[in-house]
């Protein structure tokens, strides 16, 4: 909270009082609005991508489904009973935030108000790790959804399950008030603010901050986890295992994982896979078949059994529900494939683990990959640009092509000094080849240009709608 906000209200006096969210259309901030208007909360915001025409349809749906949309000038904040849902790192400058504060109106960040309905449900199912949260929240919500326990899901990607005509972007499910599942996030520190009834660990690599302060963060999340769930393929993750009480453990490789497949029983093809996975609680077996590829999808599968399993779900229900699974909006998304056998896939890589496996999930199949990848900011590809450098250099063959454009920029006081370029010298200093085109429009012509029949078309980048309008516009062009 920040000095100058009033006391926190009670959560009955908190969900009484309307909400005004700035940047609603965000991945982190449109769930929570729909959430709320499900309890019946009013609910307000606005955008600097409405006011831009950005992503017209989404904000269309958004306003089809009741939530009143403002311009991005202040005229929203009305009373001082409004709550302001904003980042924590908005500008002091934001009409929103001015008008706010003159009014005296409780502000909130979105993690804030994610974690009061989190801790304050029945039961908080939190989904943590450096990558896979979002599939994992998805899948783990999808499975306790199946089996009749009608959870509450807070999720950072569009479920396809949940999608209707009504609700294109079901980034989020209002379900019962004794469930409530939700990604949480390290990368702010936020992940603090969760008391979790059940903690799932995937994983424990360098994103946002040191790996110093990543351990520090998810041993004390572990710590508060009534029953924590955790990842023993990775050592980073299963090094954390003492702090935490009681525990169940998940894992492809290690035997000795409560939640495993059995060895040698994957069958893995280039859009779906199935395995065996054995329940070493008992010894029992069961036929896990799910319609995505790739072997960290496999480790996230497991990651939802066995989170599942922590809240009282039997595994061989948990893996039935599984087979039903239709994945998430731009996580491996197959946008479509030509008749000259072209594939263009939307995917939400953005750091050096979810690159990665994506890369992984391609090479292993035959085809030339053609990556295209927007990093989702300027601060973050200064934190992460050497491991990022090493992830292309290494994931891919000589044949293959990477080509970066300029990071997003939607407007700020961030340094810019330092873009793409710098990446594109590291990659080639590591021994692989990447092209460096800062305009978009320029990547999409150059790709259109040099795919041929048989390549695998990735389209990579976080917090922009519009990769998946350009994966589309490249399809058709090449269709």
């Amino acid at each position: 909270m920040t000095d100058s906000t009033p006391d926190m209200p009670t959560p009955e006096e908190l969900f009484a009082r309307p909400f005004f969210f700035c940047g609603i259309g965000g991945s982190g901030m449109l769930p929570l609005a729909q959430i709320l208007q499900g309890r019946g909360c009013k609910v307000e915001g606005s955008d600097r991508s409405f006011d831009q025409g950005r992503t017209p349809d989404k904000f269309a749906a958004m306003q089809d489904q009741g939530l009143v949309l403002h311009p991005q000038d202040g005229s929203g904040i009305v009373s001082k009973d409004q709550i302001l849902v904003a980042s924590a790192a908005i500008e002091d400058t934001v009409p929103e935030v001015q008008r706010a504060r003159e009014l005296g109106c409780l502000r909130l960040t979105r993690a804030e108000l994610n974690s009061i309905l989190f801790n304050t449900s029945g039961a908080g199912l939190a989904i943590a790790g450096t990558s896979g949260k979002s599939t994992v929240t998805g899948m783990l919500g999808w499975i306790l959804h199946a089996c009749g326990r009608e959870p509450t899901i807070m999720n950072g990607a569009v479920m396809k399950n949940f999608v209707s005509p009504e609700r294109p972007y079901a980034s989020a499910v209002v379900g019962g008030q004794s469930i409530y599942v939700s990604e949480v996030d390290e990368s702010d520190g936020s992940i603090a603010l969760y008391r979790p009834a059940v903690g799932v660990l995937l994983n424990v690599s360098l994103d946002h901050k040191s790996m110093e302060e990543l351990r520090q963060l998810f041993g004390d999340y572990l710590e508060r986890s009534r029953i924590a769930v955790i990842n023993a393929d990775d050592p980073e993750a299963l090094a954390l295992l003492p702090r935490a009480k009681e525990v169940i453990t998940f894992g492809i490789e290690q035997e000795k994982a409560q939640i495993g497949i059995v060895p040698g029983s994957i069958a893995e093809g280039p859009v779906r896979q199935a395995a065996l996975v054995v329940d070493r609680h008992d010894g029992s077996e069961h036929a896990l078949r799910l319609a995505l590829p790739g072997r960290h999808n496999l480790s996230n599968a497991l990651a939802a059994i066995a989170g599942a399993a922590a809240a009282g779900i039997p595994v061989a229900s948990a893996v039935a529900a599984l087979a039903d699974f239709q994945g998430l909006a731009r996580r491996f998304d197959i946008v479509g494939t030509t008749v000259a056998a072209i594939t263009v896939i939307d995917d939400f890589g953005h750091n050096p683990e979810k690159c990665a496996a994506t890369l992984r999930t391609l090479r292993a199949h035959p085809g030339r990959v053609i990556a295209f990848f927007q990093p989702h900011g300027y601060g973050p590809l200064r934190q992460m640009g050497h491991e990022l450098a090493e992830t292309f250099a290494h994931e891919l063959e000589p044949d293959d092509r990477v080509i970066l454009c300029d990071p997003v920029y939607f407007g700020g006081t961030v340094d810019r000094s330092e873009g793409s370029e710098r990446i594109v010298r590291m990659v080639e200093e590591a021994g692989g080849r990447a092209d460096y085109i800062p305009s978009r429009k320029a990547v999409g012509d150059r790709i259109v240009s040099i795919a041929s029949p048989g390549d695998r078309i990735v389209v990579m980048g976080a917090r922009d709608d519009t990769l998946s309008d350009f994966a589309r516009d490249i399809f058709q062009r090449l269709s």
